[in-house]
Order: C-alpha cells, then sequence, then structure tokens
C-alpha cells in the first residue's frame, strides 16, 4: 500500500520539503510521520498543503539554477598542490578528497568530500582529472596539479 505525504523537511533520495509524494505506507507511518519530516495528505486538508506545492516549483528552478552555476566555476578550476616528494616523484602521504575540498573552498566552491570522485589516490606528481557531483546529471570535472615544493 502508498499513501500521499506531504514533506516538511529535505530527505536525500526521497524529496525536497514541500513536495507531495506517493510512498509506502510502512514508510510513511513507522518513519516519516512520527520523525516529523511529512505530512499524510488526506482529502480534509489536501487543499491547503497543494497551494503550497506550487512555490516548491519555483524553489527547484532557483536550485537547478545556482547549482548549474556552481558547475561553471568548478570546470573554471585549476588546482595547483605543492607537495615534498620522495626523488622519483612520490609524495610522502597521498592527497585525498579532503584536501581537495579545503582548497575548493578557498576559491569560495563550497562542496563535501562525497561529492569529490576521482579515480585513484593521488600518490605522485603529475595531472588527475576529478570530478564533483552536484547532482545526477551535474557532474563538472577539474583539473588538479601535483607538483614537488
Amino acid at each position: 500500500m502508498s499513501m500521499r505525504v506531504y514533506l516538511l523537511k529535505d530527505i536525500e533520495k526521497v524529496g525536497l520539503s514541500g513536495e507531495i509524494l506517493k510512498i509506502s505506507e510502512g514508510y510513511a507511518r513507522n518513519f516519516l510521520i512520527p520523525q516529523k519530516l511529512a505530512v499524510e495528505i488526506t482529502r480534509e486538508n489536501e487543499r491547503s498543503y497543494l497551494s503550497r506545492v506550487k512555490t516548491v516549483e519555483k524553489r527547484k528552478e532557483v536550485i537547478a539554477t545556482k547549482t548549474s552555476m556552481l558547475a561553471e566555476k568548478v570546470k573554471e578550476v585549476e588546482l595547483v598542490i605543492k607537495r615534498k616528494m620522495h626523488h622519483d616523484g612520490k609524495l610522502y602521504g597521498s592527497i585525498g578528497a579532503g584536501d581537495i575540498v579545503e582548497m575548493l573552498a578557498a576559491k569560495g566552491i563550497s562542496v563535501s568530500k562525497n561529492q569529490i570522485e576521482f579515480d585513484k589516490s593521488v600518490k605522485s606528481k603529475g595531472v588527475y582529472e576529478v570530478e564533483v557531483k552536484l547532482s545526477s546529471k551535474l557532474k563538472p570535472k577539474f583539473k588538479l596539479k601535483v607538483v614537488s615544493e
């Protein structure tokens, strides 16, 4: 069985606050409603919640615009990391997502570690391609250059 609910808060992989969704009854009754994350849509309250849904559409457009602007900003970035290395070009440590997040933040781009994706851990000098997962469709890439200090 499924039921219609109005989301009161953004829930990852479910929806944004202000959306009306069809969700399994068990998930709604056992988790969403007790946690005050959603309200059941009934015949009595349907009209009042439907009027609120229109503002969500505008908010989604704003979010999409901000995300695409951020994607353009990410594409233009080229990060250069200076690290101590062995003679053969291998790093003493490795460069992880946390290092990249900090460097992007210094350039005014705010992302989290789980949005940073690159093929392998960076352990030697060279140029690497780093992907930033902003949404399921928007995944801009930029160059990460590792050089010796």
